[in-house]
This record gives structure tokens, sequence and C-alpha cells, in this order.
């Protein structure tokens, strides 16, 4: 094909535009029909047709896509990766990884990461006695290691000195001081000897959305004080040689290789003196932090990183070799706690486009003897439309539109000679905008045009429910079209959910370079469904949605990729039905339903139905107490 030929948009324009080879970790690509791929087992398969399979089986959307595969991958390359750097700069010690089940405790999750993760005895951090119970349940590898991180009571502590006996490697780790009179009772009571790890206090305080967790103000953790007071404590139990593991933790998201380097170096000096101390240290902990590029920029933004999943773990281990050998100090286990790294690439939501809003003219008359003279003042401003009076026809435009509904308000204006005005307002600004793209410095005024203008697409989900750090802390996500991508985005747009709420949106993007206001879409076509999918939601969006206009768990999908390019569905769950959504708020369905009937037949008896239509009234609300709590379009 000569240049002549080219289309004028491919694939690759569209794989460019929405950054799937940025952010997508080789997971995600564009097939040559122009839809979505997931990449897995050097196999390759449209998300579309897994959407067909949903809708075949019933699964009507929004759904949440699980990729099995792609969680298999994640522990693979991780666990790979830190024992590659391992043997080329010669550490003398192993890796052993752990999933934090708080990022993600659903339990189709859990389950595979313990199926999957058994070959690298990939262990959990617990932080809670749900937690700990789920971990005891789904673990059966001899050796996993269990990480007790948070407030541990009596019976938290019993649970795990029962995992010791199981055979896992279950560590406390103390949070605070008052944890440790109960390890040492409970430990003596049911005599099974305790692994103790301490958390300590880093002054090391790294940037990025979620770094609370570090540095002097982190909410847990062991000062220098309180350490040397609990080394002082197990010494004079007999007990220091339960200290086996040191832990700290940076952040969930380090987007700077620097801040880990710099982190890593104090907690090599914690566990220096510790084992100076007499501390049976074997394990050290450098809890979370492996980063999701999630915007695919390569930088230290607190929503990328700047790093490789290799240079992470060379890093580590590079400085954790380096300083251990200059305190002559035999290198211990090297384990993380990368739960957000493990999880976020398996999943996408799923969900089609309802409806769109647009901010464009819908009819513009010619012009007519007699018309209004705020039409033909607006009309006027066409003729100055240019760079250099921009300015000036944005500010007469607004003055003609705000003094028509002023008159509209005191009826001295007609709606139709209004609507007139608003179209050509309307019409006007979209021009304007079109010139701005070709400025070189755009009046302020005029900065935020674009997404004033801005589409607005109606996407059958909600936010609160399944992306609720995108309300909450401006997390971004990748967001783009499942198919239709050999054709050019021909509308800009914001996404709209179908809660009942202003703040029930997203207007902020992943950009190629920078975050976007707008998200370039396809015009929805007449009879055809439109769906969009959200990458990268795998880590906390499940467990931290809330009910917000009752809308419940959308369906969950979990799918295998084979080898040979086929695909299985493996497990569905079907999301919340209407009657389990109000069971979660102390609604009764079933008192429901007879206070419903009741209703229905006091219609009857003051004859404003009739019999019949009591049952029909009576089945349709039942009907729809067993319904989704999401807009189902009608077969």
């Amino acid at each position: 094909m000569n240049a002549a030929e080219k289309p004028d948009w491919t694939i690759e324009d569209s794989s460019d535009l929405y950054g799937f080879e940025r952010w997508g970790n080789d997971y995600f690509g564009v097939s040559k029909a122009g839809n979505v791929t997931a990449r897995t087992l050097n196999a390759e398969v449209e998300l579309m047709e897994m959407v067909n399979g949903m809708l075949e089986r019933d699964l009507q959307m929004p759904v949440l896509l699980r990729i099995e595969n792609i969680l298999d991958a994640q522990i693979h390359r991780l666990n790979m990766a830190f024992r590659s750097a391992i043997e080329s700069l010669g550490y003398r010690n192993e890796y052993r990884g752990v999933y934090p089940i708080k990022v993600n405790q659903q339990a189709q999750v859990v389950e595979e990461i313990a199926a999957f993760g058994a070959r690298y005895k990939h262990g959990f951090e617990v932080g809670s006695k749900p937690e700990i119970i789920a971990a005891l349940s789904t673990l059966e590898e001899p050796g996993s290691i269990i990480i007790c991180n948070g407030y541990k009571d009596q019976e938290f502590i019993e649970l795990g000195l029962s995992a010791i006996k199981l055979g896992f490697v279950c560590v406390f780790v103390v949070e605070t001081p008052t944890e440790i009179p109960i390890i040492i009772e409970r430990s003596r009571v049911l005599d099974i000897e305790p692994v103790i790890g301490v958390r300590i206090k880093t002054t090391a305080n790294v940037s990025g959305h979620w770094n609370s967790t570090s540095g002097d103000r982190s909410v847990f953790g062991l000062t220098a004080s309180q350490l040397v007071e609990m080394v002082d404590l197990l010494k004079m139990e007999g007990m220091l040689h339960c200290l086996q593991l040191l832990h700290c933790h940076l952040g969930s998201q380090i987007p700077n290789i620097q801040e880990i380097r710099s982190g890593i170096t104090e907690v090599c000096r914690f566990y220096a003196d510790l084992v100076k101390e007499g501390a049976n240290l074997k394990y050290v902990d450098l809890g979370g932090g492996l980063a999701v590029d999630y915007t695919g920029w390569g930088s230290n933004h607190g929503q990328s990183r700047n790093y490789t999943l290799s240079e992470y773990c060379e890093d580590i281990v590079d400085t954790l070799k380096t300083t251990f050998d200059s305190y002559g100090i035999e290198h211990p286990i090297i384990v993380t706690e990368s739960g957000r790294a493990t999880i976020a690439y398996s999943s996408i939501l799923i969900f089609n486009v309802l409806d769109t809003t647009t901010f464009e003219p819908t009819r513009l008359p010619e012009r007519t003897e007699g018309e209004s003279q705020l039409i033909s003042n607006m009309r006027d401003i066409y003729s100055n439309l240019s760079e250099a009076r921009l300015q000036e026809c944005f500010n007469d435009a607004h003055f003609y539109r705000n003094e028509a509904r002023e008159l509209f308000k005191r009826g001295q204006l007609d709606l139709r000679t209004r609507a007139i005005v608003e179209n050509l307002f309307l019409d006007l600004l979209q021009k304007i905008a079109v010139i701005t793209e070709t400025m070189d410095r755009v009046p302020p005024d005029l900065e935020g045009l674009k997404l004033s203008l801005a589409d607005i697409y109606y996407g059958n989900f909600s936010l609160f429910q399944s992306l609720p750090d995108t309300w909450a802390i401006d997390q971004l996500f990748p967001i783009t079209p499942l198919h239709r991508l050999n054709e050019k985005p021909d509308r800009s747009a914001v996404i709209a959910d179908i809660t009942c709420d202003c703040d029930g949106k997203i207007d902020r993007f992943v950009g190629e370079e920078e975050e976007a206001t707008v998200l370039p879409l396809h015009a929805l076509r007449e009879g055809e469904e439109y769906y969009l999918g959200v990458f990268l939601v795998g880590a906390y969006q499940e467990t931290l949605g809330d009910l917000h206009n009752l809308f419940g768990d959308t369906n969950v999908v979990s799918v295998r990729i084979n080898r040979d390019g086929s695909y299985e569905f493996v497990k569905e769950m079907h999301g919340d039905t209407i009657s389990d959504v109000l069971s979660y708020v102390e609604y009764h369905p079933k008192e429901m339903q007879l206070r419903h009937r009741n209703t229905a037949e006091r219609a009857v008896r003051e004859g404003r139905i009739s019999a019949r239509e009591r049952q029909q009234i009576i089945k349709l609300f039942n009907e729809s107490l067993n319904g989704y709590t999401y807009y189902e379009k009608e077969e």
C-alpha cells in the first residue's frame, strides 16, 4: 500500500491514542478487526468475544472480567524477577512473596493466588481475624509464609499459633507494644514457640498517592525507643530468639525508585543493630511499594513509576547485599507484600453506553426578515471570528446568550427565539474551540472550553460501587472502547454513571503524556451497543465500593485463556439482586412483598384496579426484587 492508499485511521493509531503498550504491561493490544485483545501464554483473545459469551450466558452489563492467566503471570513474573536478580548479583538467600489479602479479598482471587502461587510458596499477609481464617482455609503448601499485621487480640494470636503447628511460617508482626505480652502469654499457654516480627517506623517518606504509611507519622510501627523496650522485654522473657523478621512499609505505590533505595538502606541499619542485640533475624519484609503504572507515563508521577519490575528487584537485592556485606551480616530471606502490582492488571470493568448528551446546535435557521435583534447580533459575531478577536467573540456570545435568557425569564422573549439564540451560541463556541487548537497561547477564559463542550456518555455502571477511588482520591484508570478501534474516534466525551449524583462522573483521563479532561470516543450507532472497558481495577475497587443508590455488586466472570487462543469461562457469579441490596440495608424482602400485596389488595377494594391488574402489579414487583440492580435492556 502506498502513502496515497494509506487509510486515515489504523489500529496502530488507536493503540497509540489509548496507550495499550504504555500501561498494559504487554497484556493488552488491538486486533486487526479493531477489537481490544488480552494476551497471555503467547495467545490473544478479543475481549468482545468474551462479552458476547457473557451475554449468551445471561450475564448482563456491567461485568467485572477477571483473566486468571494474567494474575498467574504477575505472580510468576514477580518471583522470577527476584530469582534472576538474586542469581545475577550473588545474593545468598531467597525471595518469598506474600499477597496482602486486603487488596482484593474476593474468594476467587485469593484461591487462585494460593493455587498458582504454591509452586513458589507464595503466602499471604493478613490484617484481621477474617483474613487469617481465609488464609488458613486456602493455603495448602507447607512452609508458606503468613504475615500477621494489624492489631491482634488473643484469638487472632491463637489462630496464628495454630498455623505454625500446621506447618506454615506464621509471623506476628508487632505493630504496638501492647501486643507483645499477649503473644508471650498465649504461646506459653499453648506451648507453641511463636515467630515474632517487628514493624519499624522509618524516617524515609516517599512521594505519591499512598504515602501516609511511611515516615514518622505512620500509624503503625514502633519508634526507636519502643523497639529497644521490646528487645529488653524479650531478653528478659528468654524469647529474643523468636524475633526473626524485621518489617517496614514505605508505601503501597512508590513511583520513584530512588526512594526505595533510600528506605531500604535505613531498614538495613535497624536490622544490623537488632542482630548485634542478639535477635535471631532471618527475614526482612519490605512491605508493599511495587507500583502500577496506571498512566503509562514511566515517570515519578504518583500514579506512574519510573522503573521496571527487573529494576525494582535488582535495586532491592543490590542494596540489601551491599549493605549487609558491609556489616558482615548473613543475607536474610527477602519478603515483599506486592498486592497492587499482583492483582491490578487481571481485572477489567466492562459496561455498555446507554445514551449521550451533546452540546452542539441542533438547528440553525437561515436569516429571515424581521428576526429578533438578539438573533441578528449573534449572527454578526461570525464575521469577527479570528484568532486575534477570539476573546472578544467569546465574550459577545455569552453576553447575547445571557441577555436572551434574562428576557425570556421576564416574558419578553418567546421560547423559539431563545432556542435559536442558544443554538447559535453553541455553534459559535464549537467554532471558537476549533480555533484554539491551533493557537500557541490560549486565553485563560478559553482553556476549559473543550471540556465544557464535551459530550456526556452515560455508562451502565456505578462509579461508587465499581470505581470508588476515582471519586474518593482522583485515581486514574485507563479507559478505552473495546471495539471499533479501526475507526477514528470522532467525539470528545466525559463519562457519567447511572447514579443520580453529580459526582458520579469521570472527567479525568489518562493522556499520552499528561492528564486529559476528555476521552476520544466514537459516535453511537442506532441499534448497536457500544462497550467501554476500565482497566487495571483489580486492586481495592471491589471491596471499597458502596451501595450508592443501592447499586450492588456487578456480575463477575473469570476466564482462562488457552495456548491455542481459545478460552474458558471457569467461574461466573451473578451480581446482587435488588432483594440482596435491600437486605444489606436492613429491609426484609418477604415483609416488603407482603406489605406491597396488602397495598395492591386495598386498591382492588377501593376500585382503582381490577383483581387481574393486582396480579400483574404484584408479579412485576416480585420479579423486580429478584432482578439485577443495573439497567437491563429489553430483549
